[in-house]
């Protein structure tokens, strides 16, 4: 099995291998100039990002600075938008869905390491893939695990750590990260404590 099929199927690997650190790089090289536009280069935002990643949907905006370690693992759908420092530990896939809002200072990491002290000093990793799906809210300074699954419309609370798989139409909050709730009809009505949500806004 080649290097590039052990990041893509959960197996112990080298990541300090030359080729593909030259390869990395690359990408870092590509990232890099992200973070060197200027507020007003939308047009070239979007460029860059479709150098960047796998997939890039429609209407998304990632505010700079952005951090991945490779950028080309990250599929993105439509209508999404992360807010600053989103960090993207990509190397293996990561997947995020439509109408994802993303928080300030959110990690996403799909690549870890063995507990083993040898097997850590010879720089072995491993990678698991992380799958973001539709509608959902990650608070500011989120950190998701590797092999973790969200479902969709779910919220996850600023600060939480996600260590396994959250279910659809839930707020999960805390470290590590656990259903608070189900997302209820009340939800439906009023935005925060007591404020109503207004029906012109919602169409």
């Amino acid at each position: 099995m080649s290097i590039r099929e052990k990041m893509k199927n959960g197996k112990l690997y080298f990541c300090n291998d030359e080729a593909l650190m030259k390869e990395q790089m690359q990408c870092l090289e590509v990232l890099y100039d992200f973070n060197q536009t200027r507020p007003s280069q939308v047009e070239k935002r979007k460029e860059i990002l479709h150098k960047l990643f796998a997939e890039v949907g429609t209407n998304v905006y990632i505010e700079p600075p952005l951090r991945a370690n490779w950028g080309r693992h990250t599929h993105v759908g439509n209508d999404v938008y992360a807010n600053f420092n989103l960090t993207l530990v990509d190397d293996t896939d990561i997947y995020i869905g439509n109408n994802v809002l993303i928080g300030p200072n959110v990690t996403i990491d799909a690549g870890t390491h063995p507990i083993h002290p040898e097997l850590r000093r010879k720089s072995a990793q491993y990678n698991l893939p992380v799958v973001i799906e539709d509608n959902v809210w990650i608070g500011a300074g989120a950190i998701i695990l590797p092999g973790v699954r969200i479902g969709e419309n779910t919220v996850i609370g600023a600060g939480s750590v996600v260590t396994k798989d959250i279910p659809a139409n839930v707020i999960a909050v805390g470290s590590p990260c656990r259903v608070m709730r189900e997302i209820n009809e009340r939800d439906m009505k009023y935005y925060h404590k007591d404020m109503k949500i207004d029906e012109e806004d919602l169409f």
